[in-house]
């Protein structure tokens, strides 16, 4: 088991070190000068440029700049945002939660939609239930998240005034953005429990244990279930990681607070310290999930620690 996660958690190393690589190179794939872009708002002199660029060490060689970007962002540093003069790391901590929030949300979504209608539609192949659950979870995946959010608004706050259309205080603020990010997201999740349960209810040792007189539910949860759980969690993870980049969207659509609505606003300042820090933090928070649900594979599936 030690050895399992020992790999896993060394495979992430060059992971990480291609996305330090990527978000740095940011700054210099945007054509023209990334500090007359930041300072283009203010009224400034060749000596303002030159201070900022000193400040933001632009001055250096690439590697030099490459290699103080890697060391600051290990120690927690992500730079200074242009916009506010505070620690992008401050900027990052005070919205963290709130994404977090919604993440975590639209995903307890999309498992209590996405599991039950690909187990009933793996349950009762060929039928009306079948094609009905496929039907659902092809509408989800065939919706953009900001008609989908557009849509529950016009519902649930202008006409039925059931949940609040904006914002981000109490959990009835949290219900529609995480049904928009949840239903997209249950959709995959839906087509891949029904081909996942498929394959394991085909099994040998499934028959063998209903033909030992065990109940049918029975069997489907404690036997089939937990053996076709290894694509499920692949795909929590990967969803989860969608659902990041989602909330982009859906806390602009919302007006939510977060690391999304922090993004769009620093590229809409030209902060690139900001967007470079936001991003580099939601792609490291990406890889992690990801090694966690690596972990996760070891204690689903005793094969894999042994192997």
């Amino acid at each position: 088991m030690l050895i399992y996660l020992t790999r896993r958690v060394l495979a992430v190393v060059p992971v990480l070190f291609g996305v330090t690589l990527a978000v740095f190179s940011m700054l210099f794939l945007v054509p023209g000068d990334p500090v007359k872009m930041m300072l283009a708002e203010f009224v400034t002199s060749p000596d303002q440029i030159a201070q900022m660029r000193a400040q933001l060490h632009l001055d250096e060689p690439l590697p030099q700049q490459y290699g103080r970007f890697v060391a600051n962002a290990f120690r927690g540093d992500l730079g200074t945002s242009i916009r506010s003069r505070r620690p992008v790391a401050t900027e990052i901590a005070e919205n963290v939660a709130s994404t977090a929030q919604l993440a975590l949300a639209s995903m307890a979504v999309a498992i209590a939609i996405g599991v039950p209608l690909g187990l009933l539609a793996a349950l009762f192949r060929n039928t009306w239930l079948d094609v009905g659950s496929m039907v659902v979870a092809l509408l989800g995946v065939s919706m953009p998240s900001f008609w989908l959010g557009l849509l529950l608004i016009f519902v649930f706050s202008l006409h039925l005034a059931w949940f609040p259309a904006t914002g981000g205080g109490d959990l009835l603020h949290l219900v529609l953005p995480s049904l928009t990010l949840g239903t997209i997201a249950s959709a995959i999740i839906a087509r891949l429990t029904r081909s996942s349960m498929l394959e394991v209810l085909g099994q040998d040792y499934v028959r063998t244990a209903r033909a030992k007189g065990l109940a049918w539910w029975g069997v489907v949860v404690r036997h089939a279930l937990k053996n076709a759980l290894i694509p499920i969690i692949t795909i929590f993870g990967l969803q989860f990681g969608n659902l990041l980049a989602g909330a982009v969207i859906v806390e602009t659509v919302f007006s939510r607070p977060g690391l999304g609505r922090l993004i769009v606003g620093g590229i809409l300042a030209k902060d690139f310290p900001l967007v470079q820090g936001t991003v580099l933090f939601v792609a490291a928070s990406y890889v992690m999930i990801n090694v966690l649900v690596d972990v996760a594979y070891a204690f689903v599936d005793p094969r894999i620690r042994v192997g």
